[in-house]
């Protein structure tokens, strides 16, 4: 387990927060969940993240839930805790408390009002002060955030602030940065920091053609990230874009605004991860095309993967 994130690496699964259908808190599934990302082979875990559905959690229920990941994961692979907050007293009471627990750092994105490069740079700059030492992974995020960050204003992020280890590359399209970033952070003159890549896995053997570190993703099939990641790196390209392309239209199918969540987390469901599907309101819910459809996608995936002798997922 890498010491400090700007040496991570591999595949940094974005927790689901699983919910009973009466919307409370499902503890034995993220007991459950916590088993699978192990399984999987998962190098990390963010909680708290955007697909995690933090902002519907009260302060209590952060709490619990972080407590509870990292009792389960705690020295077996870093945690993130994604602690993003309008009021910066709210983001550092759970980034430090969670700290105290035994996270490994905290994600932190732009918030809403951020509208050129000097109000972020100020605002990241009183993020700074509240967390002080603390770990930070960035999230670059505009599609979720509406908050765009400049190669020029990360970079001076990056050289000013030594707190911040990580950065999570969710522009879209954003290959340019990504490379744009790649090549410029070797002078930054200070330590290395890692770029982990999200957009729901959506462009991964792109991203990692252009140096990408890893991937930090919340996409269902966690193993299929970890064998892509690892094919890649052992020099075996094409049988890592290969085994990618197989899983691409479920991929793409749970990129649609409004309904992914619920479809990464019924796809969870199925394979006996968590208990029910449940998003908690206002979240969407999958009704019987739409189930019909997953099935049917699933179902593909399944022969595709028997076709080829490769491993199937447990449940599809």
């Amino acid at each position: 387990m890498p010491n400090n994130l700007s040496n991570a690496q591999g595949v940094y699964a974005i927790a689901t927060t699983p919910f009973l259908d009466n919307g409370e808190v499902d503890f034995n599934s993220v007991d459950k969940l916590s088993d699978y990302y192990l399984e999987c082979g998962s190098t990390g875990i963010t909680i708290l993240g955007v697909m995690g559905e933090a902002p519907k959690l009260n302060l209590d229920e952060q709490k619990k839930l972080v407590k509870r990941y990292v009792k389960n994961l705690r020295d077996k692979m870093p945690i993130i805790i994604g602690v993003s907050n309008p009021g910066l007293d709210n983001l550092r009471n759970i980034a430090i408390e969670g700290m105290q627990m035994g996270a490994n750092g905290v994600m932190v994105a732009g918030i809403n009002g951020l509208k050129n490069d000097e109000q972020i740079e100020n605002y990241f700059e009183q993020v700074v002060q509240y967390l002080d030492s603390i770990p930070i992974c960035l999230q670059d995020y505009p599609p979720t955030t509406n908050v765009y960050f400049s190669v020029s204003t990360i970079e001076k992020i990056f050289s000013k602030y030594p707190q911040f280890e990580m950065f999570k590359h969710e522009d879209c399209p954003g290959h340019k940065k990504l490379t744009q970033l790649i090549n410029s952070r070797e002078n930054l003159g200070r330590k290395k920091y890692s770029i982990l890549v999200g957009n729901g896995g959506l462009y991964v053997p792109q991203e990692l053609y252009r140096g990408a570190d890893g991937i930090m993703t919340g996409f269902a099939f966690t193993s299929m990230l970890v064998e892509v990641f690892d094919l890649f790196k052992k020099g075996l390209k094409e049988e890592s874009e290969n085994l990618f392309d197989l899983y691409l239209p479920l991929i793409r199918h749970e990129q649609q605004f409004g309904i992914g969540l619920a479809i990464r987390k019924e796809v969870l469901r199925k394979i006996g991860v968590i208990s029910s599907s449940k998003t908690r309101s206002p979240g969407p819910k999958l009704d019987e095309n739409d189930l019909e459809e997953l099935e049917r996608l699933l179902s593909r995936l399944k022969k595709n993967l028997e076709t080829k002798s490769l491993s199937v997922p447990k449940g599809i």
